[in-house]
């Protein structure tokens, strides 16, 4: 069960990390006996300049599996490609999680697509927005435009540090890019946007398909994982461009995400010629859906 924050925060953030610590234990009742504890040891900080480079530091110096930072406001995030990810203070949701995965390094790269699982069951359930993923760990609201981004990153041998940044409340005016939104400009309702309830439902969900990925060995079909993000991604069935690594660009259809997470793209040349490729790491561009 979740315990009580370690160190000493006040005001607001000591209100929100409460809030958030009673209502996983209120969740946490069906846990199996001695199953890892997502946010048994949970900080949140008023604000930092990055939970994930926070997180990772502490993940050098012991932390152990499981282990939660939370920031109310945060002002050098990064996304992917090291974009930069801001969060006003009481808007947005930011934080990282530490695993230290038991499953064989191949199945790693499972992780930010479970982390994006989590995180749309979590927002779906709890606001009733229709969001979905953009392959490989975008989520988007349902006019195209990302209200939240996820990052992995491998910070120490046997460790994995997850980061989550949700737009709760933001306006058009507080957006740092058009293509962005927030949960209030997607219509959620107004009484669903705590923060805490929508950060616990993140750790709940999370700490549900961990387990199940832990059990099964990291096997994403076999814990269902698989089935779940192909459900829940966007990406599949539209027409694509992927900026690849070496700023080599494909075009094509996007068809599958297979086993290993890669996302399956057809695309032709010389009109008739239809290639399948696989990609493991790309920049995704939605362009049409057929």
């Amino acid at each position: 069960m979740p315990s009580r924050p370690e160190s000493p925060v006040s005001g607001r953030s000591a209100s929100v990390a409460d809030d958030i610590v009673a209502l996983l234990a209120e969740a946490d009742g069906d846990a199996a006996p001695g199953a890892a504890a997502i946010g048994e040891h949970l900080r949140v900080v008023a604000s930092t300049g990055s939970t994930n480079a926070d997180l990772s530091t502490a993940a050098r110096d012991g932390a152990p599996h499981g282990s939660v930072l939370i920031a109310l406001e945060q002002t050098s995030g990064r996304g992917r490609l090291d974009r930069q990810w801001a969060s006003p203070a009481g808007a947005s949701v930011s934080m990282s999680v530490l695993l230290r995965p038991t499953v064989p390094r191949a199945h790693w790269a499972w992780l930010p697509l479970l982390t994006g699982v989590a995180v749309v069951e979590a927002l779906r359930a709890t606001t009733g927005v229709a969001v979905t993923l953009k392959w490989p760990n975008d989520v988007l609201a349902p006019d195209g435009r990302k209200l939240a981004g996820l990052l992995a990153e491998v910070v120490a041998p046997g460790a994995v540090v997850l980061g989550v940044g949700v737009n709760i409340t933001l306006a058009e005016a507080e957006l740092p890019v058009p293509q962005a939104t927030s949960l209030l400009l997607a219509e959620a309702p107004v009484d669903r946007l705590d923060r805490a309830a929508l950060t616990a439902a993140v750790l709940r969900a999370f700490t549900r398909w961990e387990r199940a990925w832990e059990r099964a060995g990291g096997d994403a079909a076999a814990s269902g994982l698989r089935a779940a993000y192909l459900v829940a991604c966007s990406t599949l069935g539209a027409d694509v461009r992927v900026t690849l690594p070496g700023d080599v660009v494909l075009e094509g259809r996007a068809t599958d995400v297979d086993d290993d997470g890669r996302l399956v793209v057809e695309h032709a040349e010389d009109g008739d010629v239809v290639h399948v490729v696989r990609v493991a790491a790309g920049d995704v561009v939605h362009l049409r859906r057929r």
